[in-house]
């Protein structure tokens, strides 16, 4: 199966609640547990459905904000993509996945109007080492789980703690369906938690995320995503990764990744 996930069926009701199910292929396997979902192909998926979703030609999506509200387990899933604050210039959808009776995942988007701002445009984020020379980084092939394995990865800096590493990955997010360059890059943003580990394997300590929070001052293009990554950890059993996000053009926004830090046994 060279996709994520297969569409079940899409309804939209009188009110334009939109609900989608899509069945998960084993392409979507998580690391921390062999029966769950990554949440990087999650990620896509309610991003294939936020796209769908009453697109408007003045507007764009600026900011996902995704709480994880447990193991996203491998199998059925449902999308509900609903608008919670309608507006002109603003407006705030909603996209709640369920699995087994149970809520999954939880994003909410703002969704903002776009103008010519090119006369007073600028940016703190600096272009950095595009992937074309840069070797192969095996790091992401040391965690278990398929997902990581349709993933192609391309690094020169990288260390405990921080780096810059390349992604990019040729399978469908939906079998039978193109998806954008949005879909395809913001599919792999969630990676930056695996890819500069503060630890050697075998991991001592777990941290696994419990959020997403993505803000974009432009939308990406192409197939590929640089993530410019930083992980650190709390004395107190909390940590933190952050990432600048790129395309091969240049910086397009910037992510963070709460984290729960746990022992191992």
């Amino acid at each position: 199966m060279s996709a994520y996930y297969q569409l079940l069926d899409r309804t939209i009701n009188d009110a334009g609640i939109v609900q989608a199910r899509y069945q998960s292929t084993m392409n979507t396997q998580g690391a921390w547990n062999p029966n769950e979902q990554h949440m990087s192909p999650a990620t896509g998926v309610i991003c294939v459905e936020l796209e769908k979703f009453e697109p408007r030609e003045n507007m764009r999506i600026g900011r996902i904000s995704f709480d994880i509200f447990g193991l996203i387990a491998l199998g059925e899933i449902e999308i509900t993509t609903q608008v919670i604050r309608p507006g002109k210039t603003i407006e705030l959808i909603e996209s709640i996945m369920t699995g087994q009776g149970k809520t999954l995942v939880v994003a909410r988007t703002w969704r903002m109007m776009i103008q010519d701002s090119s006369f007073i445009a600028g940016l703190e984020d600096q272009a950095v080492e595009t992937p074309e020379n840069m070797p192969d980084f095996d790091g992401i092939r040391k965690w278990p789980g398929r997902f990581t394995k349709t993933v192609e990865a391309r690094s020169s800096q990288q260390r405990h703690g921080k780096g810059l590493i390349w992604l990019k990955t040729d399978l469908d997010m939906v079998e039978g369906e193109t998806a954008s360059d949005f879909v395809n890059i913001v599919s792999m943003v969630d990676m930056a938690n695996g890819i500069v580990p503060r630890q050697s394997m075998p991991l001592k300590w777990g941290f696994p995320n419990l959020d997403l929070q993505l803000h974009f001052y432009r939308l990406p293009e192409g197939k590929w995503l640089g993530l410019e990554a930083v992980q650190q950890y709390g004395a107190d059993g909390i940590g933190l990764t952050s990432a600048i996000l790129h395309d091969v053009h240049g910086p397009f926004g910037r992510s963070e990744q709460i984290l729960t830090l746990r022992k191992i046994d």
